[in-house]
């Protein structure tokens, strides 16, 4: 007959076995990483972009969903007060809301490459506000919505982009360089002829 502690030690090791196993083999669900951009800025009366892409360590399937959502900064809009779905994408179809948006918003993403982005045409002055991106890809579901800040402002009030900023600097560089040839040339032309005068004195 074994000794009650051996049994008692046995007993132990099986439970911290166990507990060893749930800790470490089968674990937390692991959370989804979403990302966007924190501020998109778009002309009135085009198509805006607003870019979504997650970061799972489950295979993507039918099962994968994304919501969209948008809470208005207007007080005076309807969706000011909470975010309102705008757009819903599951079993590979998507499902636009009878919204405002309805005729406006369309899936761009492509969700086997983890991309969940949505497309705005025409973006309008009342879109102003937040976009929220959420995906669930189960098991794995934990995780934080992005969120998008929105600007729909006129064609004037565009922000310049680096490249147009660089193009007028290097044009302005060599506008001066010309300035500053064309002085030369000038500046040694009148000694020229001073010391050709001096010369014929």
């Amino acid at each position: 007959m074994e000794p009650r502690w051996l049994k008692d030690v046995c007993r132990r090791v099986l439970w911290l076995g166990c507990l060893l196993y749930v800790v470490f083999v089968s674990g937390p669900a692991s959370a989804i990483d979403i990302h966007t951009d924190p501020e998109v800025i778009v002309q009135n009366g085009t198509t805006g972009v607003l870019q979504c892409t997650f970061k799972s360590s489950e295979v993507v399937t039918k099962s994968t969903t994304v919501t969209w959502s948008f809470q208005s900064n207007q007080p005076d809009h309807q969706y000011f007060k909470a975010p309102y779905v705008i757009y819903y994408f599951s079993n590979g179809q998507g499902y636009p809301a009878n919204t405002e948006f309805k005729e406006r918003v369309q899936f761009i993403g492509d969700i086997n490459k983890k991309d969940a982005s949505i497309q705005l045409s025409p973006a309008q002055f009342s879109d102003n506000g937040t976009f929220f991106c959420d995906v669930k890809n189960p098991p794995d579901v934990t995780g934080t919505q992005a969120r998008t800040e929105l600007r729909v402002v006129l064609k004037e009030s565009l922000p310049q982009s680096s490249t147009v900023i660089i193009i007028w600097a290097v044009c302005g560089a060599l506008f001066l360089l010309v300035v500053i040839a064309v002085a030369a040339c000038f500046a040694i032309r009148v000694l020229h002829n001073r010391h050709d005068y001096e010369g014929a004195r």
